[in-house]
C-alpha cells in the first residue's frame, strides 16, 4: 500500500521539479536576456579561438613603435589598441570570462545561502527564525559597496572578493522573501498530511516545500548575476580589482587612468561599458519572465 502510494506520488514530484526549472520562454524580454547570456557564454568558452591576440601582450607596429595610437580597423585591430599597445577587442573577449565567472558563482552562492536560510527560518520558526532574521537585519545594515572596497583593501586583490562579499551580504534579500513564502507553504494541507504520515522535517522540506520556492531562488539568482558584474566593474574602476585579471571594469579603469576620454578614444571605453549594460540588463529581462511565471495575474 505504501509502495503503491509512493509510486503514484512520484510523478507529481518530478513534474513539480521540472515545472519550477522551466525557462520563461513565453516572455520576449526573457528570451532576449537568455540570448544575450548565450552569446556571452559562447564567447567566454571559445575566447582562445575568438581573440586574435593575448589581452596582456604589448603589440608593435611594423616600424617597431608601440601600437598605441592605432584607430579601430587599422593593422588588423578591430577596436584599436590601448595606450600600452594591447588589443582592445581581445580584452573584451577575455573579459567575458571574468564577468560570467563572477556573475554565475556569486549568483549561485547568493541563491543557495538565501534559500537555505529562508527554508530553515520559515519552516522551524521560533528561536531559529529569530536568530537567522537578526543576522539578516545585520546584513541589511551593511552598506554593500563600501563593504566590498574594505574587503578588497584588506585581502589580496582577487575577483573572488566580490563573490565572498556577495555571499556574506546579499543573501539577505533572498532569505527574507523565501522565508515569507515558506511561512505560507508550511501551513498547507499537503504539508500537514505529510507530517501526520510520519515524514521527517528534512523530507518535508526537500520534497514538498523546496520545489515550490525554486523559482524565487532563480529570480534572485538572475538579479545577483548583474549585481556581481556591476560590483566587480565598480571596484576595478576604483583600483581595488585584480591587476592580473582582465575584466571590463579593469578596462574602464585603464582607460580612465590613461585619459582616453580627453583623447577621444571612444573605441577604448565604450565597448566594455556596452557589454556591462547588456549583461546587467539581460539579468533583469530574465527576472521579468520569472515574475510572470511566479505571479501570472500581474500579466493580466
Amino acid at each position: 500500500m505504501r509502495d503503491g502510494a509512493f509510486t503514484t506520488r512520484r510523478p507529481g514530484l518530478v513534474a513539480r521539479l521540472f515545472g519550477t526549472l522551466r525557462l520563461p520562454l513565453n516572455d520576449p524580454f526573457a528570451v532576449c536576456g537568455l540570448l544575450i547570456y548565450g552569446i556571452f557564454l559562447v564567447t567566454a568558452v571559445f575566447a582562445d579561438q575568438i581573440a586574435p591576440y593575448d589581452p596582456t601582450e604589448i603589440l608593435y607596429t611594423p616600424e617597431y613603435d608601440l601600437a598605441a595610437d592605432l584607430l579601430p580597423g587599422e593593422e588588423g585591430h578591430l577596436l584599436g589598441t590601448t595606450s600600452l599597445g594591447r588589443d582592445i577587442f581581445s580584452q573584451i573577449v577575455y573579459g567575458t570570462r571574468s564577468a560570467l565567472l563572477i556573475g554565475i558563482t556569486a549568483a549561485f552562492m547568493v541563491a543557495l545561502i538565501g534559500s537555505v536560510v529562508g527554508l530553515v527560518s520559515g519552516y522551524f520558526g521560533g528561536w531559529v527564525d529569530a536568530v537567522l532574521m537578526r543576522l539578516a537585519d545585520i546584513a541589511f545594515g551593511i552598506p554593500f559597496l563600501p563593504f566590498v572596497i574594505v574587503l578588497a583593501a584588506f585581502l589580496e586583490p582577487s575577483i573572488w572578493n566580490v563573490v565572498l562579499a556577495m555571499a556574506l551580504v546579499l543573501w539577505r534579500d533572498t532569505g527574507r522573501v523565501i522565508r515569507s513564502q515558506v511561512l505560507t507553504l508550511r501551513s498547507r494541507g499537503y504539508v500537514d498530511a505529510a507530517r501526520v504520515s510520519g515524514s521527517s522535517d528534512l523530507k518535508i522540506i526537500l520534497r514538498h516545500i523546496a520545489p515550490n520556492i525554486l523559482p524565487l531562488s532563480f529570480l534572485y539568482g538572475s538579479i545577483a548575476i548583474g549585481w556581481a558584474i556591476l560590483t566587480e566593474a565598480s571596484i576595478s574602476f576604483l583600483g581595488f580589482g585584480d591587476p592580473q585579471s582582465i575584466s571590463w571594469g579593469y578596462m574602464l579603469q585603464d582607460a580612465f587612468a590613461s585619459q582616453a576620454l580627453a583623447k577621444q578614444a571612444y573605441y577604448w571605453f565604450v565597448p566594455p561599458g556596452i557589454c556591462i549594460i547588456l549583461v546587467v540588463s539581460a539579468g533583469f529581462f530574465i527576472t521579468r519572465g520569472y515574475e510572470n511565471l511566479l505571479f501570472p495575474k500581474l500579466g493580466k
